[in-house]
């Protein structure tokens, strides 16, 4: 697996969100944050933005759900144009039933795990997953300091792949930036997602880049 960059739109100038994201289309993805003020403490958007969104970019949508209750959103998510669908461990009484539920629309299905969460909560369901989301911050606001057990974390996601045979793609999301890209993809990690070292440069394009190249040192 190479090595991909989903910048997120949480660290985009929400006046100019169409802009932003016509800013970042030599990524790989984009990455959208959806937060209720429930699961996470702020409040970001919902499928109508989504959805215009959407016609200002070719990029594949990478839709975060941090929020209680997803399978009543699945839907209207991938309506507005979502291409995979994250949704937390922790937010759904049911997960195998929602995973079923967003991969019969054809869109590709993950799971996040908060820094606190184990991977053991998700070990009897892997086969079923696309991606894995580790964070590696607490999820409800863009530039936190990455937390550094998280390096051991994705380590042992990705052995727990190995010893299952499982090829499964390993996103990391929460203070990722250039200084600790190489060790996030010498660890497992194989697709960066990054608000504040993105949109935090006057040059998003050399950003983008930066972070890329930073990361296919770690292969």
């Amino acid at each position: 697996m190479s090595i991909r960059i989903a910048p997120s739109i949480l660290s985009g100038d929400f006046a100019n969100l169409a802009l932003s994201v016509k800013a970042v289309e030599n990524a790989d993805l984009l990455h959208l944050d959806i937060m209720d003020g429930h699961f996470v403490p702020n409040i970001t958007f919902g499928p109508a933005v989504v959805g215009a969104l959407r016609e200002h970019s070719d990029l594949p949508f990478d839709v975060h759900l941090m929020i209680e209750n997803p399978d009543q959103y699945i839907e209207d998510f991938v309506k507005a144009g979502a291409d995979l669908l994250t949704v937390h461990v922790e937010a759904t009484r049911h997960l195998h039933r929602t995973i079923c539920s967003i991969k019969e629309y054809g869109v590709e299905a993950g799971v996040a795990l908060n820094p606190a969460t184990p991977l053991a909560s998700i070990e009897e369901i892997l086969p079923e997953l696309d991606f894995i989301l580790i964070m590696s911050v607490n999820p409800g606001f863009g530039g936190q300091k990455f937390i550094s057990s998280s390096l051991d974390k994705i380590k042992k996601l990705k052995s727990m792949l190995e010893e299952r045979e499982l090829e499964k793609q390993i996103f990391v999301d929460g203070g990722v930036d250039k200084t600790n890209a190489t060790a996030l993809a010498m660890a497992g990690a194989n697709v960066l997602v990054a608000g504040s070292a993105v949109f935090g440069r006057n040059n998003v394009d050399l950003a983008i880049s930066e972070l890329r190249e930073a990361g296919l040192m770690g292969l």
